[in-house]
């Protein structure tokens, strides 16, 4: 029954869908209702629905997190390079994203009360106006992604971080600078930003051509 229904549904392509071409395709994937029974019923060809968390807006793990924070929802992306797949993004949702900058004082490098009176000082200068955030985390930063950044992490979900990093900067508000101890070492941190609603999750169709 289901079958016959798609077939009364997509007239005219289900007996030619073997000679569609990928543009064809992808143009009925980007107007139909009903992509999931275009692709079963249809095309006949092999899917998978995937829940794809974005956890920065700044960095991207790979393909996947990349289209589910900068896609355009119902649009269909593909085939790839090296893959023969299409992306359909069926879906968005919201999740709170945190905006950080960090140096990070690597206690391998220095004893625990000497990273303590080192993070003090910083902290003085950058208050008193006599550097930058930037400029000391260029300067002292263990963390030498971030460093050349002037200590920016981006925008990030909570649960990504160090876990005493990640529940401190929930406890503060923008503009505040505080420290921080994790495995890593002492953190000097300032909140950025306030936290704020971003693309988190995202539902994709994979269809496998």
């Amino acid at each position: 029954m289901k079958k016959l229904l798609f077939s009364i549904l997509f007239t005219g392509f289900l007996l030619s869908a073997k000679s569609q071409t990928l543009a064809q395709i992808k143009k009925v994937l980007d107007t139909t209702n009903n992509p999931i029974g275009f692709v079963k019923f249809v095309l006949k060809k092999k899917y998978f629905i995937d829940t794809v968390a974005v956890v920065s807006t700044s960095s991207f793990m790979g393909k996947a997190d990349s289209l589910a924070y900068k896609g355009k929802l119902g649009k269909v992306y593909g085939p790839f390079k090296g893959e023969n797949i299409l992306v359909k993004i069926l879906y968005k949702a919201p999740n709170t994203f945190y905006h950080v900058t960090h140096i990070v004082l690597d206690t391998a490098l220095y004893s625990q009360r000497f990273a303590t009176s080192l993070a003090d000082t910083i902290i003085a200068k950058i208050q008193s106006g006599r550097a930058s955030f930037a400029s000391m985390a260029g300067t002292y930063s263990a963390d030498n992604i971030s460093a050349i950044k002037g200590g920016d992490l981006g925008w990030f979900v909570r649960g990504v971080m160090l876990p005493q990093l990640d529940e401190a900067v929930t406890s503060h508000k923008k503009g505040e600078l505080f420290t921080v101890w994790t495995a890593a070492g002492l953190h000097i941190v300032k909140i950025t930003d306030n936290p704020k609603q971003d693309v988190g999750y995202a539902l994709l169709l994979r269809v496998i051509l």
